[in-house]
């Protein structure tokens, strides 16, 4: 069971059940389904999403209310160590700094607790929201991914590979 961790205004803690309709509204909303996507059962891809075995998924809090989520994995190889992060909060509460809270919170947890000293996020290249939230939170550019993912129109377009040390971590 992975702990529940403070930001300085979100929580991130572990999902239960009762979280998977909240979740999978957010997910359906247009501004998060557009980089989510998920098919025509969200509720399904949630529950599927959260029982992953090869991710950890939090549940962002915020004023006693959920927000949305933040996942993790890792490259366990000793060589090649790291992890990796994405996130979808609420449209509802986007431009309150949460998003970076989030990120943040959950960087400080795989370095501090868990010993990662590498962290990366590969936001959209034209996504400049979430490029600039990750960058309050210490992350840089790393380089483009050309043609990486292939959006709901079926074409495809570049990500951004961003990448954090732990000692380039921010804490506001």
């Amino acid at each position: 069971m992975h702990k529940t961790l403070y930001g300085t205004e979100v929580v991130l803690r572990p999902p239960t059940p009762e979280d998977i309709p909240p979740l999978a509204a957010i997910r359906s909303t247009p501004e998060v389904r557009a980089t989510w996507r998920g098919g025509d059962d969200l509720v399904k891809t949630v529950t599927e999403d959260l029982a992953d075995p090869d991710v950890t998924t939090l549940v962002v809090e915020h004023a006693g209310r959920i927000a949305g989520a933040v996942q993790w994995g890792e490259e366990s190889d000793p060589d090649y160590r790291h992890a990796n992060i994405d996130i979808y909060l609420d449209p509802a509460v986007h431009g309150r700094g949460l998003g970076t809270d989030t990120v943040r919170t959950l960087a400080r947890h795989l370095v501090t607790d868990l010993g990662h000293h590498r962290i990366v996020i590969d936001p959209a290249a034209d996504n400049t929201v979430a490029i600039r939230c990750y960058t309050k939170a210490g992350f840089r550019p790393v380089g483009i991914m050309r043609a990486y993912e292939r959006g709901p129109d079926g074409t495809w377009h570049d990500g951004l590979l961003m990448g954090l040390l732990a000692s380039d971590l921010t804490e506001r």
